[in-house]
């Protein structure tokens, strides 16, 4: 019987061949944490008089959820993961401004067939590339700085085939809201979901970090692409390397299998209070928006950005917006295409490289009774300020729609 990807890839990393629901010991291929859960992670490793890093090649350390810091503890707590970093001659080390990390770790870190473990629930982005990705608690993260190896149950693997192409207006966050809708929260609890892109060129990276990135709502151990000509392509074109990914085989078993024909997919939405309260724009539209939020580790990339801009050219928008892109290197592609410019005329406060509002943490949180539109990936009661708010979850280019006009709307109607 032939192997999955899943399989193939954790064969490898426990050096003998494993089965679902086995409990195995890892090698782990990269690891690394953020400002809000290092500060722990540290902690845990000063507790067990264990400072130290198996290998400073094969971890990452970026700040990102509250950079720059907004309160004098964030700023001390960065303080002492400097010390940190410095004192143990960490090489990838990417102060404020860099980028969020799940972006930075698909930029210039993280490759097809490798483990990916950080302390963070989302790093299940990078199984985008082809990486077994997932996130970790502070006392697990700690234990794989330390020693490099960790323990996990083998995931059931579950294959879903992504078939044709996305009509206009139709993005990959709309993949994720659907697979939300049909198998709802953690309705993928203990299996690891493997993508196959019938035409690869029709499914591009940006997408599919999208749909990996919320692989955790979905409640999956791992969301990973199986790698094709457009992750060797993507890879060579962001690092100038070539890679030869590992494919799972013909013959591989999954417990379970999912089509999806892209072409029949619509714009969707998430409403209050839960990511698979998932709805038609159509049933949503005419309602009136406050604020507006695009970007995050979900859906803060170069095409993104350039989808709120196509929208937001027509004007000025009608509700605040704030726009963030995923990192300083999609911040300057999108200031060389325009798409800034674009989005300042239109009236969006722009920065780029923070988690800032997606967690309700700085640089514009949802106020008491006002409805917020966001391309991130949570919706649940106070994640983006007050408990008394209510948060849809969208693509770029309804966001976009919904700050233009303030109220939410198809953005199809402003395409043309």
């Amino acid at each position: 019987m032939g192997l999955t990807l899943t399989e193939k890839v954790l064969n490898r990393a426990s050096g003998r061949s494993v089965s679902p629901g086995e409990v195995v010991e890892v090698q782990v291929d990269l690891v690394a944490f953020h400002d809000l859960t290092g500060y722990h992670v540290v902690e845990v490793m000063e507790k067990v008089g264990k400072v130290r890093i198996w290998d400073v090649d094969k971890f990452v350390l970026a700040f990102d959820h509250l950079a720059p810091p907004p309160t004098e503890r964030a700023a001390e707590i960065q303080v002492g993961l400097r010390k940190f970093a410095r004192s143990l001659g960490v090489k990838y080390f990417h102060d404020v401004g860099d980028g969020i990390l799940h972006q930075l770790l698909l930029e210039r870190y993280a490759l097809p067939g490798q483990v990916v473990m950080a302390a963070d629930s989302h790093t299940t982005t990078a199984g985008a590339i082809g990486a077994f990705a997932q996130g970790l608690g502070a006392s697990d993260i700690a234990a794989i700085v330390i020693t490099g190896r960790t323990w996990l149950t083998v995931p059931e693997p579950f294959r879903v085939k992504l078939i044709g192409k996305l009509n206009p207006g139709v993005y990959g966050k709309d993949v994720a809201l659907h697979i939300l809708g049909e198998f709802k929260a953690e309705g993928l609890s203990g299996k690891s979901v493997e993508f196959f892109v019938e035409k690869p060129q029709n499914f591009p990276m940006d997408h599919r970090a999208t749909v990996s990135n919320m692989g955790t709502e979905m409640g999956a151990d791992a969301a990973i692409f199986i790698p094709d000509e457009e992750t060797i392509n993507y890879i060579r074109n962001t690092r100038g390397i070539d890679v030869k990914p590992i494919t799972p085989d013909s013959d591989a078993k999954y417990s379970d299998e999912y089509n999806i024909e892209l072409n029949r997919l619509e714009p969707l939405i998430a409403a209050p209070h839960s990511v698979d309260n998932v709805k038609s724009i159509r049933e949503v539209e005419g309602l009136d928006v406050d604020y507006v939020f695009i970007g995050s580790c979900t859906n803060g990339r170069l095409s993104d950005i350039e989808a709120a801009a196509r929208i937001l050219r027509r004007g000025k928008a009608k509700a605040r917006c704030i726009a963030i892109p995923a990192s300083r290197d999609v911040f300057l592609k999108a200031l060389e295409l325009g798409y800034i410019d674009v989005l300042t005329r239109a009236g969006c406060v722009v920065t780029y490289g923070t988690c800032g509002p997606c967690i309700g943490g700085h640089f514009g949180l949802v106020g008491p009774g006002e409805v917020a539109v966001s391309t991130s990936n949570r919706n649940f009661i106070g994640r983006m300020g007050s408990k008394e708010g209510r948060v849809y979850l969208a693509n770029a280019a309804v966001a976009a729609a919904a700050a233009l006009t303030g109220k939410l709307t198809d953005p199809r109607s402003l395409m043309s």
